[in-house]
């Protein structure tokens, strides 16, 4: 025993064999303690990464299924292609595999009013993240993160809606389109005796248009509950509009007493007009607000559709950069009122197009027509835009 106390005391006495032993004893530890630090931030780091793709691939699935662009069916697919798609450029394609077949997409559908649904959306995913070597002598090859979003999302819901019609009625709308139709010439009791084919003019196209755009809305809308429209017609200036009313009816009856097509091109007031007539204030004590809570809509979605087949030209004929401009500042106005714009060009030229691609709230909102068919479509996805639901996380 005297012996070991002696060995003891020489070994704590001696310096130059202790940094050794002292060495070997924590050298293990500093590098797993290392070894978890960098671990604990590769785990942190992936599932943030990987809950960025599942918010983004759940948002991706809703917007899509809002849009009809997608079913339900195929929606599942998109999802988990989605969120692999995000880590296609830092991960092995065995990595990518695993991470599909770790993610699953489910959807939940339901009826909303005649003719909407409403969309649910849950996306899981689950990633493997390797560990370092002297950690996994703790915790194995690798540890699992996951992720979970939510989304909601749909379209024809029950939500309020005003919206301003702006129709181009300029002197221009009076040309003939290329589209041609065939009409009854002689009519003699219930029977046609002799038809005739004639060119459909921009003015018929665009009523045409409206009409499919106050179908759309009518559809999602029949009581009217929710829906609240007007309709202003413009040349060089406001030649006339219906008063913001429940459903399409007054709309409609504006649109019909369009009959005529004359004089240059100029938004101004009418763009101004109606963002007067249907933007909130502060208070929600506008008309429309006022409106809307009658029937206990709250919020209420605000939109214009703008719709042009020239350039700004004022009372004259060639394009005018100032009102041109003062057209733009009455956009940025209404966006600025949170109003979504959308914008149509029919058969316009290229100063046209620059204006309303400014004008639409995004990219998305501004529709290039240079076909009546096209013009109609336009108008037909307006309506479904306009009432569809938008994509929201909810976890």
């Amino acid at each position: 025993m005297r012996q070991f106390r002696r060995k003891i005391r020489d070994l704590l006495v001696e310096r130059e064999g202790n940094f050794g032993v002292m060495t070997a004893l924590i050298l293990p530890v500093l590098l797993g303690t290392a070894g978890i630090a960098i671990d604990a931030t590769n785990l942190f780091l992936s599932k943030a990464q990987l809950q960025d793709a599942t918010d983004a691939a759940a948002l991706a699935v809703s917007s899509r299924l809002a849009d009809k662009k997608i079913d339900s069916t195929a929606g599942s697919e998109y999802g988990k292609n989605f969120v692999a798609g995000r880590f296609s450029t830092t991960a092995d394609a065995a990595t990518l595999a695993a991470l599909k077949t770790g993610t699953t997409v489910s959807i939940t559908t339901k009826a909303q009013g005649t003719s909407g649904k409403s969309f649910e959306v849950a996306v899981n995913a689950r990633l493997a993240v390797p560990l370092t070597p002297l950690t996994r002598l703790v915790f194995g090859q690798e540890v699992n993160v996951a992720t979970v979003s939510k989304t909601v999302s749909g379209y024809g819901g029950p939500r309020g809606l005003s919206m301003e019609v702006l129709l181009d009625t300029s002197g221009s709308m009076a040309f003939a389109t290329t589209t041609q139709r065939t009409r009854c010439k002689v009519p003699l009791l219930n029977i046609c005796l002799l038809y005739e084919t004639y060119f459909v003019t921009k003015l018929d196209a665009v009523k045409e248009a409206a009409t499919a755009l106050f179908d759309g809305l009518d559809n999602v809308d029949p009581t009217p509950k929710f829906i609240r429209t007007g309709v202003i017609n413009y040349a060089n200036g406001l030649v006339g509009q219906s008063a913001m009313a429940w459903g399409t009816t007054k709309s409609r009856s504006q649109l019909a007493s369009i009959t005529r097509a004359e004089g240059g091109t100029d938004a101004t007031n009418s763009v101004d007009t109606a963002t007067v007539n249907i933007k909130v204030n502060a208070t929600k004590t506008d008309t429309e607000s006022l409106e809307q809570k009658k029937n206990g809509n709250d919020p209420v979605d605000r939109a214009i559709v703008l719709m042009t087949d020239g350039e700004m030209t004022g009372a004259g004929a060639t394009w005018d950069p100032t009102i041109d401009n003062n057209v733009r500042q009455k956009c940025t106005s209404a966006k600025a009122a949170g109003i979504q714009v959308y914008t149509v060009a029919f058969m316009a030229p290229a100063k046209g197009h620059e204006l309303l691609k400014f004008c639409a709230t995004t990219p998305a909102n501004y529709y290039e027509s240079n076909t009546v068919d096209a013009l109609i479509a336009a108008f037909a996805e307006i309506a479904q835009k306009a009432t569809a639901q938008p994509s929201r996380l909810t976890n």
